[in-house]
């Protein structure tokens, strides 16, 4: 490494934020860039260790301690060209990953890890600031046209992937601009939606088409495409959220996480909140704030921190956040060893914007005024029971049931599956005992021939950085099965000639 000693001077340090105060003003990217020295100081932490575990830690296989040595000898170019060979967004990671590559990295074992999603991020931008990002156009056609329905991370991956090939690639997106998770479900606070906009037109560039307001199953034909198409890859996610299905669920003020956080994300980019609802199949009939509103979030992820980041910013006048689970513990125990993905309590920058946030507590009951409208919760504490470090089984702690104001609940509970509705079941698609669509690790194919899937959608709600994985690994399998269908071809056209010159 550049620095074999960097472990030894240099502090785990991560870039600096806008106050809270500014922030709470905006909804756009608040966290600030290393200067030149501290980033070159945390790409020296990065030690000379016998087996980097970070890239076990990585789905995508990153080549971390390559691009971090490239990044404290300023090769930006190598880093650049070393971390694009396995990750196609590493803006989209340097974001919002939750950096498992980091609680995988050898240095972590008796110190704080390298800032491995912050030195990412860097690079990219840095990269796309000196001109080097530019568009990866195949030298040849293959002839092949390959459908993607979804343009979240994996959609993309594939489609990114595909067209490197040289199969002309059509991108399907039911929403009004392409994106998926990473335009709708993301804050622009935490991904501004310009860092979408440029790789989209980067890769429209390299000859990707994107299809908008086409949505498969709804405004089009599902077997249309399969005719038009030599492969089709279904990359839509896992996109039906977990109810809670408990007395007063029908209340005017209870939502789901994602329609809320859809909503403010079209209403950040200035556009009509109900436009094209007949087509997205996935819009809010109602405009939804927290403004001045007593808000509760329901489940303790990613998803849950958004939306109370996202209340603040409405100016609520109070945001609780619920875990059905025990609090995390802070550090790792016996049961979540080196270099596994503990389970750590996670503080996050919508939590350092103020939250009350609250532990092992279930809903009873959503309770409403006369005019059907959300006022309270009924709420009961829980106490579970703990088999090998794990949360195993709870009751209900005697007398601790109680009602808090609310106006605003929202659930984020996570996601169960994939829409079955629409092209799934008009295909009639096989699905695994979760409801996910089935299909083998190995070629990612399902139960039709020319039909593929990858992300979410495949493998169940996941990490941006598994999608990314997943989209690539697909692309690999359809390439092939679109290879041997070319050979195949090839070989029955020399098989007829033979024959005639018999």
């Amino acid at each position: 490494m550049g620095k074999p000693t960097g472990f030894k001077e240099f502090a785990r340090e991560l870039p600096g934020k806008q106050s809270v105060e500014e922030r709470l003003k905006h909804y756009n990217e608040f966290v600030e860039k290393y200067a030149d020295e501290k980033l070159n100081q945390q790409a020296a932490r990065c030690m000379d260790c016998g087996v980097p575990f970070c890239h076990h830690g990585c789905p995508l296989g990153n080549v971390i301690p390559e691009f971090n040595d490239a990044v404290y000898n300023q090769d930006w170019k190598e880093a650049y060209e070393i971390l694009t060979s396995t990750n196609n967004f590493p803006e989209f990671t340097g974001r919002i990953c939750p950096a498992p590559c980091e609680t995988a990295c050898v240095l972590g074992i008796n110190q704080p890890p390298i800032t491995i999603e912050e030195i990412e991020k860097h690079i990219i931008e840095i990269a796309f600031d000196k001109g080097f990002v530019k568009p990866k156009k195949p030298n040849l056609r293959s002839g092949k046209k390959v459908a993607v329905i979804g343009s979240g991370p994996a959609g993309l991956a594939a489609a990114a992937q595909l067209n490197y090939a040289g199969h002309q690639v059509t991108v399907f997106e039911r929403d009004d601009a392409p994106g998926g998770l990473l335009r709708y479900g993301i804050p622009d606070f935490k991904l501004d939606k310009w860092v979408v906009d440029r790789r989209i037109k980067l890769l429209e560039e390299e000859g990707i088409v994107f299809r908008c307001l086409a949505n498969v199953g709804v405004n089009i034909n599902i077997n249309d495409v399969l005719r038009e198409f030599n492969a089709i890859v279904l990359a839509g996610g896992s996109t039906t959220p977990r109810n809670l299905f408990v007395p007063g669920r029908e209340l005017n003020g209870v939502h789901f996480a994602m329609d809320f956080l859809k909503q403010n994300n079209k209403r950040v980019a200035a556009k009509d909140l109900l436009a094209n609802a007949a087509i997205e199949s996935n819009i809010l009939n109602e405009e939804v704030k927290a403004t001045g509103k007593n808000v509760v979030v329901i489940g303790g992820g990613d998803t849950g921190s958004d939306c109370v980041g996202t209340s603040n910013r409405h100016g609520a006048a109070s945001v609780t956040q619920f875990e059905l689970m025990p609090k995390p513990a802070e550090e790792r125990n016996d049961f979540m060893p080196w270099p596994s993905y503990p389970m750590l309590l996670k503080t996050t920058s919508s939590h350092e914007e103020g939250a009350t946030r609250q532990w092992a507590v279930a809903t009873k009951e959503f309770m409403g005024d006369s005019d059907g409208k959300l006022k309270a919760l009924k709420i009961v504490d829980l106490e579970w029971k703990i088999v090998d470090g794990r949360p195993a089984q709870f009751v209900e702690v005697t007398g601790s049931e109680r009602e808090i104001p609310c106006e605003l609940a929202l659930l984020a509970m996570g996601f169960v599956h994939p829409q079955h509705t629409g092209f799934i079941n008009d295909l009639g698609i096989g699905l695994d005992e979760r409801g996910n669509v089935k299909a083998s690790e190995k070629d990612y194919r399902t139960n039709i021939s020319k039909v593929f899937t990858a992300g979410d959608m495949r493998r169940g709600q996941s990490l941006v950085v598994w999608a990314i994985s997943e989209g690539r690994e697909c692309a690999r399998a359809v390439d092939e099965f679109l290879s041997n269908a070319v050979t195949s071809l090839l070989e029955a056209k020399e098989r007829s000639v033979l024959e005639l010159e018999r």
